[in-house]
């Protein structure tokens, strides 16, 4: 009950935990200082660790630890407030008589200051220092789980320094325990606040206990130490949230400073700690204690504790009963087994049997059709949505310079002239199948066979290595390929068969054959090769042709020309014979007149093209010699120099 100092003034000293106030606050303040430091050095480590080594089990194990110390600081603060308000009471300061002169300030610079301090202390004088420190605590604790929180960390062994750290973790878990018993043992009357913190205290212990078995169990293949090591933090994150609503709360409440103050890192979280565990009576108590309700004294309630045990017992035999219905869908089966004994297979529909432990059902598929390659790569992607106006997608790539995740290689024999051996290539083969329709198939397929298809896939693969074993490249890419598939389907369907696995092959499908993407750089250099080989040799082959042709041209030429020649000069000297004949015959009949008659012909010939000036002594009479103008010709081709020149006149 919460004491009011204007009423119950002069009661306070009697009452046992007002006289217990100093040294309780003392104790506490240890208490959070000691601890206090204990979390913040475990933060530090956690952030260096967080910063050289992110995936590392460690920075989740020290962050869980400091969260759950930080939890029990809160408290042992929160407390401590309380503590120090009753040895306040109990010793009460005599206010002195001061007189405040009011100076107002200057400027209105200095006023509005003024105006903010004193705004913001009155706020934070309302709000309270207890509201304020168990916020910040809560808001601390939460920050430091979030950056911890990584539910992917890698396991990993951590040697030596597990077990020390597991050993200091027990060792501090030990201490925190003693104080936990101190505390529990304490009597209400003298210290209300020792049942609530020792609530507290027993989350930093299972934090404690917890880390220290993930560290002693921590190695290279368990991944549930790891996954344990995180979901620590839940514990006191979850206390963390339920302070941060209280001190939330809080601020609804009117504040009286002379009314006893309650403690308010108070969690309902941290009472179901305990053994056995009583949910109900830690809400009843919470209610009656914050609220004022007494559930006892409603009779609905109290009839419904009294009916709860028959109405669970009802209700669980009807659910029991209720497991013996069983609601196959359309595309399944389901194999009803009595007493561990299958006795008859379900279709489609709602059937019943016995429950569930008596009787079961398992299920299996009806007709459903599968798609299976005989190999799968390890970094297969899940396949992506493209749209249809965009480019494809990488997967459809069926160039064989490509890798592709359902490619398996096989070996194939090769022969080259007289020599014996192999080859490597690559092919895609795929298989279509479903459990058999039959009542027989179903129950093959769910007891004989434990993975469906790894079976196929094992089955395929060891089909294929000795179908393939005799078969040749040529042979694969030719007439062998036709009947390939059907020759594989029948193989394996033959042997799963004979393994009365319940399978039904429906097709195989061979996608594609190729040799191995890694060859594709070397082919390629091959052809380019190939192709540059060829290139030179028709370069060269024309080459030659041309300079052929060119010699045949100028062997024409010269032979062409000769031959011209040869019958120009004998036409020339057969015309010159034949006028020398002709001539000789003509000066043998005519004579000298033959021979005047040539040189008059070929003097017109000569004088044909000259200019004549005819001179003749019987011109111009007997006495008178002829009288010729010379001025009236031109000069001749040679002039006269001046000095030869005759003088202008005439001539006789």
């Amino acid at each position: 009950m919460q004491v009011d100092l204007d009423d119950d003034g002069a009661q306070v000293a009697g009452l046992p935990r007002f006289q217990q106030a100093v040294f309780q606050s003392r104790r506490l303040r240890q208490f959070a200082i000691g601890l206090g430091a204990l979390a913040a050095t475990g933060l530090v480590l956690a952030f260096f660790v967080g910063l050289f080594a992110p995936q590392s089990l460690w920075a989740a194990v020290l962050t869980h630890q400091s969260a759950g110390l930080l939890v029990l600081v809160a408290g042992l603060q929160s407390a401590w407030w309380v503590t120090q308000w009753r040895a306040q009471a109990m010793s009460p300061s005599i206010p002195a008589a001061v007189i405040e002169q009011a100076i107002s300030p200057n400027g209105w610079y200095e006023r509005l200051l003024d105006r903010l301090h004193q705004h913001w202390l009155r706020m934070l004088m309302q709000i309270g220092a207890p509201t304020l420190w168990l916020g910040g605590w809560a808001l601390l604790t939460l920050l430091s789980i979030e950056q911890a929180w990584n539910l992917e960390l890698p396991p990993a062994a951590l040697g030596v320094s597990a077990s020390v750290g597991a050993a200091l973790s027990l060792l501090l878990a030990f201490g925190l325990l003693v104080l936990e018993r101190q505390l529990t043992q304490e009597n209400p009357g003298q210290w209300p606040e020792a049942g609530p913190l020792a609530q507290l205290t027993r989350v930093a212990i299972s934090c404690l206990l917890l880390s220290a078995l993930c560290l002693l169990f921590a190695n290279e293949t368990s991944v549930w130490p790891v996954r344990l090591a995180v979901l620590i933090g839940l514990l006191p994150g979850l206390v963390a949230v339920e302070m941060l609503l209280r001190a939330v709360l809080s601020l609804f409440s009117p504040r009286q400073e002379r009314l006893e103050p309650a403690m308010l890192a108070r969690s309902f979280i941290a009472d179901m700690l305990r053994w056995p565990p009583q949910p109900l009576l830690a809400l009843q108590h919470e209610l009656h204690n914050r609220f004022g309700i007494d559930l006892r004294q409603i009779w609905a309630f109290t009839y419904m504790r009294r009916a709860f045990l028959p109405v669970l017992a009802v209700v669980s035999v009807v659910g029991w009963s209720l497991t013996g219905i069983h609601e196959i869908p359309m595309h399944g089966r389901g194999i009803y087994e009595r007493f561990g004994k299958p006795v008859e297979v379900f279709g489609p529909g709602l059937h019943g049997g016995l429950p569930w432990p008596l009787g079961r059902v398992l299920y299996v598929e009806n007709g459903v059709v599968h798609e299976l390659a005989t190999s799968v790569g390890e970094t297969a992607s899940a396949v992506v949505a493209e749209p249809a106006e965009g480019p494809a997608p990488a997967i459809a790539n069926r160039l064989w310079d490509a890798s592709h995740v359902n490619d398996k290689s096989q070996v194939i024999a090769s022969s080259r002239a007289d020599k014996q051996s192999f080859q490597i290539v690559n092919m895609d083969v795929r298989f279509v199948y479903r459990i058999g329709l039959s009542d027989q198939a179903a129950l093959a397929a769910t007891y004989n066979t434990a993975d469906v298809p790894t079976l196929i896939r094992s089955t395929a693969s060891r089909i294929l290595v000795l179908d393939f074993a005799s078969r040749t490249l040529d042979g694969l890419l030719g007439d062998d390929r036709v009947g390939l598939a059907e020759e594989i389907g029948r193989a394996v369907q033959a042997d799963l068969q004979k393994l009365d696995s319940g399978v039904e092959i429906l097709a195989t499908v061979v996608e594609a054959i190729h040799p191995p993407a890694g060859a594709a750089n070397a082919y390629h250099g091959v052809q380019a090769a190939q192709i540059g080989a060829q290139a030179l040799i028709a370069r060269e082959r024309g080459a030659a042709a041309e300079a052929t042709h060119q010699a045949q041209l100028q062997a024409s030429i010269a032979r062409d020309q000769a031959t011209a020649s040869a019958r120009e000069i004998n036409a020339t000297a057969q015309a010159a014979d034949l006028k020398f004949s002709a001539e000789q015959k003509a000066y043998a009949s005519a004579g000298q007149a033959f021979v005047l008659e040539q040189y008059f012909s070929q003097l017109s010939r000569g004088l044909a093209t000259a200019q004549l000036l005819v001179l003749d002594h019987r011109l111009g009479g007997s006495n008178h010699a002829p009288t010729i103008d010379l001025r009236t010709f031109t000069l001749p081709a040679d002039p006269v120099p001046p000095s030869q020149s005759a003088q202008p006149g005439a001539a006789h």
